[in-house]
């Protein structure tokens, strides 16, 4: 079954149809930079405009950046206030005119690394986290998603830990990735320090250069490992999400 997944990030919005049987894009992945101020009715144009691109007939998921209960969005913290309260599932299938899944982008990213990627066959607690304009969390427990947490909002000195862990802090304070290493690592041991994970994936853009900042952490009690599906995640997660609707 092919499914249309489009993926709403900070500064881009991507999509590209999937196989959900095996994971993999079967068109080429189409970007449109998000809209700045990323406000709903303007983001919801631009995902119309990747249904147009693709001539999409099918079922479409979309991922958001923050917590989406029943297809309406609790928290944004990373777009624009305007979204809280927003009923995302209706507005979306009013612009792109067909029906639409909306789960939060690292429980979309998580699905699919814990179906094709890293997680495959893991049992126990998993934890995907997501460092890109934020940090955004996947918690899976014997294989079963535990929506909306948004761990990368766990206070570490007085912040929010994506205030210095998220990959935008470490480009907006220009570090090095040795630098950045040691604000990650205190993320990750306070965060495994309350959940014990059994696995911790770590997605986001970054995961393409984990070579650059996994080998510095300390953390020796629980498994770290780089996303297998890289940007792609975020994508075949949202189709996923909206195969199984």
């Amino acid at each position: 079954m092919h499914v249309l997944g489009i993926d709403i990030g900070g500064s881009g919005i991507k999509g590209a149809p999937v196989d959900t049987a095996t994971g993999e894009l079967v068109g080429e992945r189409h970007r449109i930079p998000t809209p700045q101020p990323p406000k709903p009715d303007e983001v919801a144009e631009v995902v119309g405009q990747v249904v147009t691109h693709f001539d999409w007939t099918g079922r479409i998921g979309v991922t958001f950046p923050g917590v989406v209960a029943h297809g309406v969005i609790g928290t944004a913290a990373n777009m624009e206030p305007d979204w809280v309260g927003t009923d995302a599932h209706a507005l979306f299938t009013r612009v792109t005119g067909r029906p639409v899944s909306v789960l939060n982008d690292a429980d979309a990213a998580g699905v699919a690394e814990m179906r094709f990627g890293a997680g495959r066959g893991v049992r126990g607690v998993v934890v995907l986290l997501t460092f890109g304009t934020g940090i955004g969390s996947a918690l899976f427990v014997d294989g079963t998603l535990v929506p909306n947490t948004e761990f990368g909002h766990l206070e570490i000195d007085g912040h929010d830990a994506e205030r210095r862990a998220s990959a935008s802090a470490r480009e907006r304070h220009d570090e090095s990735w040795s630098h950045w290493a040691r604000h990650v690592d205190k993320y990750l041991r306070h965060l495994t320090a309350l959940l014990s994970p059994d696995l911790v994936i770590v997605g986001g853009g970054v995961s393409k250069k984990a070579d650059r900042f996994l080998p510095q952490l300390t953390d020796l009690r629980t498994e770290i490992v780089p996303a297998t599906l890289l940007n792609e995640a975020g994508i075949v997660g949202a189709a996923l999400a909206a195969e199984t609707r």
